[in-house]
């Protein structure tokens, strides 16, 4: 019986060391497992950050853009609005000299005289209220940068680079010149 009993066992014992390295097997399987799926976790997880690194960046570089775009955009606007006065002003200038040349022709009429005084009146307010001056000049020093001389004269009177005669008034806006006055200057 004991030699039944140990050839009985011996198929046992090869069954439970069978068994136990199986479970040694599946144990290390199910380590290396764990091990990777850690890894592959670890490894997602600065994929994951690295992305959202990228992504702040774009967002940052996106808010920086918009931040420039925005700020061009209002200087822009700032600059256009003073030149679109500037040129609508200009264009109007031709009518404001025929009021002017109308002022200093005789007219019979008092009332007609009196509306187109109303009138220029009305027009040299609108343009100051536009910051629009009238450049001084008849009597006062030559500036090329606010005057054009077109005919000289010879003067005792005046003295050298006086402006003698306007023969068109010049406008500016602040320190911009719409129109340089025409005048005579004597020598």
């Amino acid at each position: 019986m004991s030699a039944k009993k140990a050839k009985e066992t011996a198929p046992q014992a090869e069954e439970v060391q069978a068994d136990e390295v199986k479970t040694e097997a599946v144990n290390t399987e199910e380590a290396v497992a764990e091990e990777t799926a850690a890894q592959q976790e670890v490894s997602e997880v600065d994929l994951l950050k690295t992305q959202l690194e990228e992504m702040s960046d774009k967002l940052m570089r996106t808010l920086a853009e918009y931040d420039n775009y925005r700020k061009r955009s209002q200087k822009e606007r700032l600059e256009i609005y003073p030149e679109a006065v500037a040129q609508t002003v200009t264009k109007f200038l031709p009518i404001l000299d025929n009021f002017d040349r109308a002022m200093e022709s005789e007219c019979a009429d008092a009332e007609f005289k009196k509306g187109v005084e109303m009138i220029l009146t009305s027009f040299k307010e609108c343009l100051k209220a536009l910051n629009v001056e009238e450049i001084e000049a008849e009597g006062k020093e030559f500036d090329p940068n606010l005057h054009n001389a077109v005919m000289h004269i010879e003067s005792e009177t005046l003295g050298e680079n006086i402006i003698a005669a306007v023969f068109q008034k010049g406008y500016k806006i602040g320190d911009k010149v719409l129109r340089h006055a025409m005048v005579q200057v004597a020598n």
